[in-house]
């Protein structure tokens, strides 16, 4: 019996979502761990992996259920019981198709920045650029918009079958004195939007020219592979 949670979870606190060899302090690992302990052997399947630090508020897992385990209002109460940093906000039944990344059509990341410093209660949660051109970011974020071979804005070491991915939007917003910055796209790849991010505020703040951006996009050459802090991050959304 094949179940779809949504999850919602405090990056700041683990070593990211995958479950690694020399720790336990992963999403993954915490949220099997919990699994476990009410008779769940199941692993689970995310629809993608965030980086150490970085957040989410609509991560989307799946999991297989043993029969027994029918009241799902019952299940997610015990595993928040369980959990800590990390939240399960619904779960539902779906298709035994249904699969949590290969289903998944577009992703939604939400980048939260000041331009004073933080707070001690937000500076886990929001990140800081000094002050910017907003019409210079606005253009360097069009830039990514569209299909493009993304090799140049990548970590190396996952294996993928292909570098090219389809950004459908690249916008920045301002709330009050927060900076929002968001990516929707059919996919990522590894810390793709952590260098995108930093490469268009490199740009907003005049160290790096709109068109050596370009460049970069189009694979003529690199300028920079710097990544942006990982707390202003969010995977925000999955859409199926």
């Amino acid at each position: 019996m094949r179940v779809k949670a949504v999850v919602a979870y405090d990056g700041n606190a683990y070593y990211g979502f995958q479950k690694q060899n020399n720790t336990s302090q992963t999403i993954a690992s915490a949220i099997e761990k919990a699994l476990h302990s009410l008779h769940i052997d199941s692993h689970i399947v995310a629809s993608g992996r965030t980086d150490t630090g970085v957040h989410a508020t609509g991560q989307i897992i799946h999991f297989d259920l043993p029969e027994f385990w029918k009241d799902l209002n019952k299940l997610k109460c015990e595993l928040n019981k369980k959990l800590h940093g990390i939240r399960f906000k619904h779960i539902m039944h779906v298709s035994q198709k249904f699969h949590a990344r290969f289903s998944a059509k577009k992703r939604l990341y939400r980048y939260v920045f000041k331009t004073d410093q933080p707070s001690v209660f937000e500076e886990n949660h929001i990140s800081f650029y000094p002050a910017f051109d907003k019409t210079l970011l606005q253009q360097a974020l069009a830039c990514f918009e569209g299909e493009h071979d993304f090799d140049y804005f990548r970590k190396t070491g996952t294996p993928t079958h292909t570098t090219v991915r389809k950004i459908y939007y690249a916008r920045y917003r301002q709330h009050r004195r927060y900076h929002l910055i968001y990516f929707q796209a059919n996919g990522f790849l590894r810390s793709q939007v952590r260098m995108m991010i930093d490469a268009a505020m490199d740009c907003a703040s005049g160290a790096l020219p709109i068109e050596a951006l370009r460049e970069q996009i189009a694979c003529k050459k690199r300028h920079t592979t710097k990544l942006a802090p990982p707390n202003g991050l969010y995977l925000a959304r999955i859409t199926y």
